[in-house]
């Protein structure tokens, strides 16, 4: 407690900023300003003073008609920025080669960096067919891809909250194609998102490359946050492929992966990020 004190008195707007970091992840909606404050038992000043300097820099968000804050982007991205190193991918990589074994395909994890989704496993099947060659070309380990356009992404961002996918695209030309198809507004990409929260996983036909299908599921952390997500491609006309036994075995990984990383799924529908983070 003596080094904390020390650090907190040294600099007591850098301890300010993470007690509010810290509160707004652990509350369940979006807290206002007095209310932080009070809570946090800090002058209200200082707390408005924080908060502007936390909002210019992108980790914390202003809801306008909540008149309240919740968590941004940028927090977003530095917990997933732990979560690429070592222990996700270890805790992940037998589960990916177990899923691959069952469906005979490529089967990657990754997380949503910003816009993009990166590829951070690819487990291929020791002897592949004939629908499953020339897959990992698009999808190969540490490719970024749009992630409104890739299942694993839209797997995560299904869970992020208005205010956050607007500012991961404030502009209609952010959301950009690479076949012609693909949401072209942000409310459309939130009716997408919506039916992918709702049903639990998410799915695209030739949005990443022509003839191509993939669905992706999410992996959740303790506070039911999505940190990873576990997808699989194949070519979209290949009959072998049955899309709802890719789901279930999807579906298995991912909530594997949860149960690894102590996490809880939450449920369908019920929860996104715009009440968990902002």
């Amino acid at each position: 407690m003596g080094e904390r004190t020390t650090a907190s008195s040294a600099s007591p707007a850098v301890g300010r900023a993470l007690d509010i970091l810290l509160h707004l992840a652990g509350r369940s909606g979006p807290v206002q300003a007095a209310a932080l404050a009070r809570e946090l038992d800090i002058p209200r000043s200082s707390a408005y003073h924080v908060l502007s300097v936390l909002v210019d820099r992108g980790f914390v968000t202003y809801l306008p008609k909540e008149q309240a804050y919740g968590l941004g982007v940028a927090s977003f991205e530095i917990g997933s920025a732990y979560l690429r190193h070592e222990p996700l991918e270890r805790l992940a990589r037998p589960i990916l080669r177990s899923a691959s074994v069952r469906l005979g395909q490529t089967v990657h994890l990754g997380i949503v960096h910003g816009a993009e989704t990166v590829y951070l496993l690819k487990e291929r099947p020791t002897s592949t067919r004939s629908g499953d060659a020339d897959i990992s070309l698009v999808t190969d380990v540490g490719v970024r891809l749009p992630a409104h356009l890739t299942a694993n992404g839209r797997a995560v961002l299904a869970h992020a909250s208005p205010a956050q996918l607007r500012a991961l695209f404030p502009r209609q030309a952010d959301l950009i194609t690479r076949t012609g198809k693909g949401p072209r507004s942000l409310s459309e990409l939130l009716d997408l998102l919506a039916r992918d929260r709702a049903r639990g996983w998410s799915e695209e036909v030739e949005l990443v490359s022509e003839g191509f299908r993939s669905l992706g599921v999410a992996a959740f952390d303790h506070n039911e946050r999505p940190v990873a997500a576990l997808s699989s491609t194949w070519q979209r006309h290949y009959s072998r492929h049955d899309a709802d036994h890719v789901r279930e075995v999807l579906e298995q990984g991912a909530a594997r992966l949860t149960a690894a990383m102590s996490g809880r799924r939450p449920h369908a529908g019920t929860r996104t990020l715009s009440t968990a983070r902002s």
